[in-house]
């Protein structure tokens, strides 16, 4: 048994540019990590390599699948898995909390534990518009918790029983390719045909949410409760007004040029591009 209470899992595709910082990030802790690449091309694999992570190959479809197969793939032997995406952070404040954790001090029924995370893009902090706090289930107890496989282009991992939110030390999350528009709306431009796909399939009852929405739960049931509504509001309206409401409501106007350009593109021509999809039916 690893003296690490936990074992970090990543999945990479082209992180050349990420994944020096997230392993930087993490190394002190002397974890046990596991890295599932897609096909990396560029320098990927050598950095995990000089990192001292396992790597392994799977090809991608999508993310909720990825990440099944990157929990089930790995001999993970520690009580907990943490699940981070190559282009994020741990802080130094998240960074201390982890290097205290002690399983035996973690109560029986809780079986996850939410981060707080901050989102970058193009170098600044989206501080409004609802993005933060955002808390993201990253950590979990082996072999119970599991992606969500409902989902075909969000990826989020869930778990059943209780849960615990840690408010302070902060994921850090800022994907540098994003800062390309144009890499930026291809990238999305892919993702809104998974996200329309989706939202098609569950309005023929080919998918249902895993978690039960509820909106004083935890937050990912909080979100399931906000998406029910969202997939059952009128088609192109729903941006609109979803752009208006984290503009202005949530006060996105005060992230400044660089969140005026994410939250126009994220919450109106992002989402638009989805119901136009819908409506033609891919």
């Amino acid at each position: 048994m690893p003296d690490s209470p936990f074992t970090f899992v990543i999945l990479t595709f082209n992180e050349e540019e990420h994944l020096p910082r997230l392993l930087g990030s993490i190394k002190e802790l002397n974890a046990p990590t596991y890295i599932l690449d897609s096909g990396s091309t560029d320098a990927t694999l050598e950095i995990a390599e000089q990192y001292g992570a396992t790597t392994a190959y799977n090809k991608f479809i999508n993310h909720p699948k990825q990440w099944d197969r990157a929990l089930h793939l790995f001999p993970i032997n520690t009580p907990w898995t943490i699940g981070l995406d190559a282009d994020q952070i741990v802080t130094p404040e998240l960074f201390e909390l982890l290097k205290d954790f002690k399983d035996e001090n973690i109560p029986e029924n809780i079986n996850g534990i939410y981060f707080n995370r901050k989102n970058y893009f193009k170098g600044r902090w989206i501080k409004h518009g609802g993005y933060f706090p955002k808390y993201l289930l990253k950590m979990f107890r082996t072999n119970i918790g599991r992606s969500d496989l409902n989902q075909n282009m969000d990826h989020r991992f869930v778990v059943p029983g209780e849960t615990l939110v840690w408010k302070k030390g902060y994921l850090i999350e800022e994907n540098l390719k994003e800062n390309d528009i144009a890499s930026w709306i291809s990238k999305h431009n892919k993702y809104s045909t998974l996200q329309a796909l989706e939202e098609i399939e569950r309005k023929k009852g080919q998918r249902v949410q895993a978690l039960k929405p509820k909106l004083f739960g935890n937050p990912d049931q909080r979100t399931a409760w906000f998406k029910k509504r969202w997939f059952d509001a009128p088609l192109m309206v729903r941006p609109m007004v979803y752009f208006i409401w984290r503009y202005f409501f949530k006060l996105g106007f005060l992230d400044g040029k660089e969140g005026f350009i994410f939250h126009f593109l994220q919450a109106f021509w992002y989402r638009l591009v989805i119901d136009i999809k819908i409506d033609e039916n891919i």
